[in-house]
């Protein structure tokens, strides 16, 4: 059986489910119809936009469908019966009943070395906690979440210039090589499957908007995970006197304690800017003041020369 001539479904709703669908359609896949997530507002404005997935699925003509809650409106999978569901980042969990429809099941493509970092936000959570490898896996959906067999993996390096956008693209990438050197198996039953275990499992549930605010009472390595993973948007900051002070890129500089947490004990071109942290000091590469532009430390240091000694927190 050919994994072209089957009838799919896939479900999705950010940009790395749009560049998978997109590849897959322009490889041959027989898409029948694409699954999002309701359009939201967006931006200062709150403009209704249509989700990455859907604008995809409208430029192929492929239908889309979007139901604000799909565990009680999945009817119409019944009547256009699909062979399979294929999911990536679609942001609602399935109910048995749905996983039911398809003969040839339900696969997710989940952005971790499973059984680590099941939940909505394994990318951040990689760099959270400063991982050297990720990669994306392929899986069987089950009712728990990302609880099912795992089919395949691709693995790559984390390196120390990846943020979270720069880690999106790269397993948008891998999911697409999966895709290609693996549904082919999955659809003939090449693939057993090797189930999770369980005494392995943690999780990445979704990152609060509060902890977009860095927590300086963490060690320095933490907060350089959480600057990584919140880059480039939405962005991790600190409060100022001034009001915001959003970081996008730093480094660790040394694990030395030259001042008090949260001061800005350097701002000059020889040096850097250096911010104190309980354990040790960052070096802040590219940052925002409220209502000012992004830019990178020598502008900053340029402009704000009195920035030193200066408490965030």
């Amino acid at each position: 059986m050919k994994s072209k001539e089957i009838k799919i479904i896939f479900m999705g709703t950010p940009s790395i489910s749009a560049y998978v669908l997109e590849e897959m359609i322009k490889e041959g896949y027989n898409i029948i119809g694409v699954i999002s997530q309701p359009d939201r507002p967006q931006g200062r404005k709150h403009i209704i936009t249509a989700t990455p997935t859907k604008e995809v699925a409208i430029r192929y003509n492929i239908p889309c469908y979007q139901k604000e809650k799909i565990r009680l409106d999945y009817e119409f999978l019944k009547e256009i019966k699909p062979d399979l569901i294929l999911t990536l980042a679609y942001g609602q969990i399935l109910p048995q009943g749905l996983l039911d429809i398809p003969r040839l099941g339900c696969l997710n493509l989940h952005g971790s070395l499973l059984p680590k970092y099941r939940g909505a936000a394994p990318i951040q959570y990689a760099l959270i906690n400063n991982e050297k490898e990720t990669g994306m896996s392929l899986m069987e959906m089950t009712a728990q979440m990302d609880a099912g067999r795992v089919y395949a993996v691709n693995k790559f390096p984390i390196l120390e210039e990846d943020n979270a956008s720069s880690l999106f693209s790269k397993m948008a990438i891998s999911a697409y090589t999966l895709v290609k050197e693996s549904l082919e198996d999955y659809v003939n039953g090449k693939l057993e499957g090797t189930p999770q275990d369980e005494s392995l499992v943690t999780f990445a549930p979704t990152i609060k908007k509060e902890e977009e605010h860095l927590d300086l009472s963490k060690s320095v390595k933490t907060i350089y995970g959480y600057i990584r993973a919140l880059s480039e948007a939405p962005g991790a900051y600190l409060n100022s006197p001034v009001g915001k002070f959003k970081i996008y890129k730093a480094k660790i500089h040394s694990y030395e304690v030259k001042g008090q947490v949260g001061m800005i004990i350097a701002c000059d071109n020889k040096n850097g800017l250096l911010l104190q942290c309980i354990d040790g000091i960052l070096e802040l590469e590219t940052v925002q003041k409220e209502g000012k532009s992004k830019i990178d430390a020598k502008s900053f240091i340029n402009g704000n020369k009195d920035f030193l000694g200066t408490i965030l927190f």
